[in-house]
């Protein structure tokens, strides 16, 4: 992300589960051409939730995590590191991950992707948000941000007040 202040995006339940839904929508035109989805992998944490509402939507009961850590103190991406790699039966059984969903919530630089890719050269990626340096790295999303936009998802938020965009204080 760049010097300047990020744009603030916060995400609400309602509106992510309607975004996972939209991405479920994609996916199954997808697989009607190409054949069902053998597994969907969940790039943890913050692909568990639209993977399991896609993995609901499509009808898919495999349903597997590859662990990677990149952000820290929800400021930056930093170094990635893979905390629990890919089942080896879902590499060999999909060569190589055909017709394996691979789903996160965002994908920002493309770094997480490009890594995960490694382990499935042959999966289908998909995101529900992506911002320019990283959708070169995914083969579908829903919603295009700007690279110095931060998202807040639902579970990283508390109802509170919130300040105008304009800054001038109300009363």
């Amino acid at each position: 992300m760049s010097d300047a202040a990020p744009k603030a995006f916060p995400v609400s339940w309602d509106q992510f589960h309607r975004d996972s839904k939209a991405l479920a929508w994609r996916l199954a035109g997808i697989s009607e051409k190409n054949g069902e989805w053998k597994a969907v992998i969940s790039i943890t944490r913050g692909g568990l939730v639209p993977a399991a509402i896609i993995a609901r939507e499509l009808g898919v009961r495999n349903i597997e995590t590859v662990c990677i850590a990149s952000y820290h103190e929800y400021k930056d991406q930093g170094n990635l590191v893979v905390l629990k790699g890919i089942s080896e039966s879902i590499v060999a059984e999909t060569n190589g991950g055909e017709q394996v969903l691979v789903i996160d919530d965002l994908t920002d630089t493309g770094a997480t992707a490009k890594k995960v890719r490694e382990m499935l050269p042959n999966a289908h990626f998909a995101t529900v948000y992506a911002k320019p340096s990283g959708k070169p790295t995914v083969d579908t999303y829903v919603t295009e941000v700007s690279q110095d936009t931060w998202i807040y998802f639902p579970w990283d938020l508390d109802l509170s007040y919130s300040a105008p965009i304009s800054g001038k204080k109300d009363g």
